[in-house]
Formats: C-alpha cells, sequence, structure tokens
C-alpha cells in the first residue's frame, strides 16, 4: 500500500488541500485563508473528517510567496507557513515547500492532450524542456527541464522584466502606461489582471475614447461580447503581447519540449488567442522564427493542474530518495 500524503495550494486568500492516496489525488477541498488564524489550524481542520483513513506521512505544499529554508510568509496574508512546524505537529516523515508555479511545471510532463488546448506549433521535442507561464493576479513562470532523468524546475521571477514593444503603437501604449508606472513590467504593464487594466486606460487615452472604469474581468467580458472597442482593442493587445513574451522566454529556456500557457486569463477565452496575434509574435524573432515555428503552444484547460505537479514532485522526489535537485 502507497503512503497517504498531503497535497495544498496555498495563496493569500485561498487555500486548497487534497489527500494522495496509492498514487491517486483525491477530492480537493477549498477554504478561505481568512477564516483560519495559521496554516496548522488549517490542516488541521482539512485532515479531521479523513482521519479514519489514516495520517498522512508526507506532505507537499506550494505557497505564493518567497521560501526561505522551508519557510514562506505568504505574500497577500498573515499565514506562516513553516515545513518544520508542520512536520514535528503531525508527525510527518517529510513536509516540503514549493512555489506555486514551480509546481505547476512540475504538472507539464503528466499534462494529457484533453487537458489542452493547442495554439499552432507541429511537434514537441521529446526531452527537450518544456515551459509554462501564467498570467493571472500576477505573472508567473517556469521551466521544467528533464536534466537526463534528474529533473529540475527552474522558478523565475521572469513577471518583473521589462516589457518589450514590436510595433510603434505598442510603443505608444507603453508610453502612455510608463507615465503612471515608471518602469513597465511584464506583469504590470500587461500580463495579468492589473495590466489589462493599465493597457485598457492607455488604449482609451490614445485614442481619447471616452470609456467606462472597468476592471480586468468588465474588459474581458466587454472585449468578448463586443459591447466595447475600447475593451476588444485592450484584449487584442494583451494576446499579441503574450505571444511575444511567450516567445522570448521559449528562446531563453530552449523550451522546445512545449510552451504551456496557464493563469487564471487565458482560459476563460481560448478561441481568440488562438484567432490572435499570438503565433505570428509567437514566432517573430527574426533568424530565429524557423526554430520557434515547430514549437508546440497550448492553453492548459485543466483545472487542478497544481495538484497534479505536487503528486508529479512527490513521486519524482522519492523515486530520488528525497533529494531531488531544486533551484
Amino acid at each position: 500500500m502507497g503512503e497517504r500524503v498531503l497535497l495544498a495550494d496555498i495563496g493569500g486568500t485561498n487555500a486548497r488541500f487534497a489527500l494522495l492516496d496509492d498514487g491517486v489525488i483525491g477530492p480537493i477541498t477549498h477554504f478561505k485563508v481568512a477564516d483560519f488564524p495559521s496554516s496548522v489550524d488549517a490542516v488541521a481542520a482539512f485532515l479531521l473528517p479523513h482521519e479514519a483513513g489514516g495520517p498522512p506521512t508526507a506532505a507537499v505544499l506550494d505557497v505564493a510567496g518567497p521560501i526561505e529554508n522551508n519557510r514562506c510568509e505568504l505574500t497577500n496574508s498573515h499565514w506562516i507557513i513553516d515545513g518544520a512546524e508542520l512536520k514535528s505537529r503531525f508527525s510527518l516523515r517529510s513536509a516540503k515547500l514549493l512555489n506555486d508555479f514551480e509546481a505547476v511545471g512540475w504538472s507539464l510532463p503528466a499534462l494529457q492532450r484533453a487537458d489542452l488546448f493547442p495554439l499552432g506549433g507541429t511537434a514537441a521535442v521529446a526531452g527537450a524542456p518544456m515551459l509554462v507561464i501564467g498570467p493571472g493576479t500576477g505573472f508567473g513562470a517556469a521551466c521544467y527541464l528533464p536534466n537526463n532523468g534528474r529533473p529540475v524546475v527552474a522558478v523565475t521571477e521572469a513577471g518583473h522584466a521589462t516589457l518589450p514593444a514590436t510595433t510603434e503603437r505598442e510603443a505608444q501604449v507603453l508610453a502612455k502606461i510608463r507615465e503612471r508606472l515608471g518602469h513597465t513590467s511584464i506583469e504590470r504593464a500587461a500580463l495579468s489582471g492589473m495590466g489589462l487594466e493599465n493597457i485598457y486606460r492607455a488604449i482609451a487615452a490614445l485614442d481619447g475614447a471616452a470609456v467606462a472604469e472597468r476592471d480586468a474581468a468588465a474588459i474581458t467580458q466587454a472585449a468578448l461580447d463586443g459591447s466595447c472597442a475600447t475593451s476588444r482593442a485592450t484584449l487584442d493587445q494583451f494576446c499579441s503581447w503574450l505571444g511575444a513574451v511567450a516567445g522570448n522566454l521559449a528562446l531563453t529556456f530552449c523550451a522546445r519540449g512545449g510552451v504551456f500557457i496557464a493563469g487564471g486569463i487565458p482560459p476563460r477565452f481560448p478561441e481568440r488567442v488562438a484567432q490572435s496575434a499570438f503565433r505570428k509574435q509567437f514566432e517573430s524573432k527574426g533568424r530565429y522564427e524557423t526554430y520557434l515555428r515547430p514549437i508546440p503552444a497550448y492553453i492548459v484547460t485543466r483545472p487542478d493542474i497544481s495538484f497534479v505537479g505536487l503528486k508529479s514532485f512527490f513521486e519524482a522526489d522519492a523515486a530520488a530518495g528525497g533529494g531531488l535537485p531544486r533551484t
């Protein structure tokens, strides 16, 4: 019989828990972080109705915040997640913390065609690096590196790199955003919820359009239902920049194993991304256009991708005797 493992995906607002029993991920339980004084209290509350199956012997948790010495102070919460504390409190053999996008990176080899919406490209190269990016509340990026059977996921802070302009219009939009933000990072200027809002304001200002104040969800809805020309232009620009950044990072990591787009935003409108300038911008890298053309890109449509990654990490770490290399 395989061991029982606690899996958790913890952000500043929501915490999700599941048990891995004999290699199978059980039902996912959702908690509000604000409802519990600490992560230990939330774990105890989750485990209580599962006592009949026995206690977990190990835990793997992904967290939305910087990890130091297997400990994380959540960026947008009072919770502190401490692997050593969890190990002691619940008598675990091990309790390991992963960056949230590190967990997503670990899911990539396990994804099936049914989990993906294709965005062009012809064939992945077996054994090549696989890139995942995710526009949502922020922008995350990580790369799965097979590493000759000793896989590792490279975690990045790519969202804080400078957003590129590839056309005169993009340069004008960025200049308008720069007036407000100073540094125009990938995350803040474009590829996130706040990025959509910043693009929207900039396009409205450039075009002299009197538009309603909208948040990211309302911009997306108005673009998709055709009720606002500025919102449509915003979503088109978002998709174009998504392609440009995805292509840049694919080159950075030589990600010929495929590019996977997760996060909370693109899965809401995969057909719109497919019809946009995404693929053109992805491939438009001068002499390296032929290098990028075959690389397949996908939108990940499977909702429990973090738990797939946590499971994959646990299994790979166990196979390595608990000494899996980390970046």
